[in-house]
């Protein structure tokens, strides 16, 4: 996906995590002080894994142990990195979202596209999701992101009824944890890494080693 020699961030996220979303505007910050680019390689992390049922779909009723006073400090959580950050969200959490098509086609484009191609879908995903508040495991929603970036529907909706492609996926997530990866947003470079939606100074420290 980049150009070799160039530098690469591993980051380990789920679209559907607003954390993961307010990690990127730090990740974004960061890169805007830095004089060299540096690329994100995306690997695709699943946080409703555990409630997935054998075909894919979210079994809502799984009890995940995430209660109310959860998702009430994750909102919390939120709001002092959208003030920390200078980041306008439309919503704060988004437990009805399925992610799991929106990774599907951007593990696609990672794979059979140039970076800047992903980048843009990518970041158009994050978009529609936590600045629109639309639904990103819809399929005509995620054929109008692929295709404002340049890629053809047809190419996106095949994708998503690739069987082959959604094994490789679940591959990838098994990957993430046996790196010992437990939650997102997780950034590493060269051995070490960062969690949580950390600020850009931490990711300086993090790859700059300053």
């Amino acid at each position: 996906m980049s150009e070799d020699g160039d530098e690469r961030i591993t980051v380990y996220s789920d679209y559907v995590c607003p954390f993961c979303y307010l990690g990127r505007q730090s990740l974004s910050r960061y890169q805007e002080n830095r004089d060299e680019e540096l690329d994100i390689d995306w690997r695709p992390f699943d946080l409703r894994s555990q409630k997935r049922r054998s075909d894919g779909s979210i079994d809502f009723s799984v009890d995940d142990g995430k209660d109310d006073d959860y998702y009430e400090q994750a909102k919390q959580g939120v709001r002092r990195l959208q003030d920390r950050y200078d980041v306008e969200m439309k919503q704060e959490i988004a437990t009805d979202v399925d992610s799991l098509p929106a990774q599907v086609v951007s593990y696609y484009l990672k794979e059979h596209t140039d970076y800047e191609t992903w980048l843009a879908f990518d970041e158009s995903v994050f978009e529609a999701l936590w600045q629109d508040g639309k639904d990103i495991g819809d399929t005509e929603l995620l054929v109008e992101l692929a295709e404002s970036v340049g890629v053809d529907g047809d190419e996106v909706e095949s994708a998503l009824d690739d069987e082959t492609l959604r094994t490789e996926i679940r591959e990838q997530f098994a990957e993430a944890q046996k790196h010992g990866v437990t939650g997102v947003p997780t950034f590493a470079y060269e051995g070490y890494a960062a969690r949580g939606a950390v600020p850009p100074e931490q990711l300086e420290r993090l790859v700059d080693g300053t």
